[in-house]
């Protein structure tokens, strides 16, 4: 069995995961070998495919959230749980890294836990403001807490910001704007506004959007660019002959697999506010209007955006606020004023963290003594 230096640990969810696989090719790029490096994620989470995709091995582990509320559920999650924590004792001590880093998420739960008991060094690496249930836990116990904005709530913190994927981060510094826009069809006299929510979607941003295309079907100085997502590409992947046949430039996707590109391409971007996504508008430099995910944890998503929006790289606008009206509002008046949207650009970058990755894998070879 390879013994790893360095395990990282987490996932369930992209936001978690594509920061995780930031820091392993951070740490390649410092000295370590891909065999260096080791993941152990959750059996109902996509960190299999992204982490193998990347070139990583990985374990995986069962577990799920735990529910606010007594039910059948939670007895199952506490049961996957405590076989995860065992599984996870005997995976460290086989593999016996130097240094462990936490992403966060039930996923990371049993490594974190048996890090600590075992007295491997431990990295927290926060993806979102407002720290999660297992990062503040393990935060108390961790070496060190690498920091994606300013105000995330953990001890022995470090500002790093959010790991950013390299291929991503060459994206958006290397693309030609108009090669970018060209790749979705977007002529060059047009203002480009890009929306998306996620894999899965935001079924009210859909609406509104649909709804303001409907509105918008006769201006040839827009174009919009809408990612539905999975879970409303039923109702929202057919473009209807009012829209199609007007003189707006509109296109559907259920996905979008170029995302560096639609960065690279946009003049505006209307999405949620999941760390990852602030922290790439950030570095990408690209104005937006962001409408945080209601009911998030702690409002993790609205804390996301504090500084963007302190910045003036943003703008704010809550979930309960977002008709096709107030959105409208927003887009028109961006679309118009190209001086606030260079403005707004320049700010965006001036707290974007492109060296994140690379800093919080110094964090872990310090940590764990490597190369020294």
């Amino acid at each position: 069995m390879t013994k790893p230096k360095v395990i990282i640990t987490g996932g369930g969810t992209a936001g978690h995961t594509n920061p995780g696989i930031a820091i392993g090719q951070a740490l390649v790029a410092q000295g370590l070998a891909t065999s260096d490096i080791h993941f152990v994620g959750g059996v109902r989470g996509n960190e299999e495919t992204l982490v193998t995709e990347a070139g990583f091995s990985i374990d995986l582990l069962p577990g799920r959230g735990l529910q606010r509320k007594l039910s059948v559920q939670n007895l199952r999650s506490i049961r996957d749980l405590m076989t995860g924590l065992v599984q996870g004792f005997g995976l460290l001590i086989r593999r016996r890294p130097k240094a462990v880093v936490c992403l966060g998420g039930y996923a990371a739960f049993a490594v974190s836990a048996a890090a600590i008991v075992l007295r491997v060094p431990l990295v927290i690496s926060e993806q979102n403001s407002r720290a999660s249930v297992v990062n503040r836990v393990m935060g108390k116990m961790a070496a060190v807490s690498a920091l994606p904005f300013p105000d995330t709530d953990l001890p022995k913190g470090v500002l790093t910001g959010n790991p950013i994927r390299p291929d991503v981060l060459d994206a958006v510094s290397s693309t030609d704007r108009s090669e970018a826009r060209a790749s979705f069809g977007v002529e060059p006299n047009r203002t480009m506004i890009a929306v998306w929510a996620g894999s899965l979607g935001a079924t009210k941003i859909n609406n509104v959007v649909r709804e303001l295309a409907e509105n918008w079907s006769n201006r040839e100085d827009i174009a919009l660019y809408h990612v539905v997502g999975k879970r409303d590409w039923h109702m929202f992947g057919e473009v209807p002959d009012s829209i199609a046949e007007g003189k707006l430039y509109y296109k559907t996707v259920e996905y979008e697999n170029n995302m560096a590109a639609l960065l690279a391409g946009a003049d505006i971007a209307v999405c949620r506010s999941g760390a990852s996504t602030v922290s790439e508008l950030a570095v990408a430099g690209l104005p937006s209007v962001l409408v945080p995910l209601p009911n998030a944890p702690r409002d993790h998503q609205t804390a996301n955006t504090d500084e963007l929006i302190r910045v003036g790289g943003a703008v704010l606008l809550p979930n309960d606020v977002l008709n096709v009206q107030t959105l409208g509002a927003e887009l028109r008046d961006l679309v118009q004023d190209w001086e606030r949207r260079a403005k707004m650009a320049e700010a965006a970058k001036s707290v974007g963290r492109p060296s994140a990755a690379a800093d919080v894998a110094r964090l872990v070879l310090e940590a764990g003594k490597i190369n020294e």
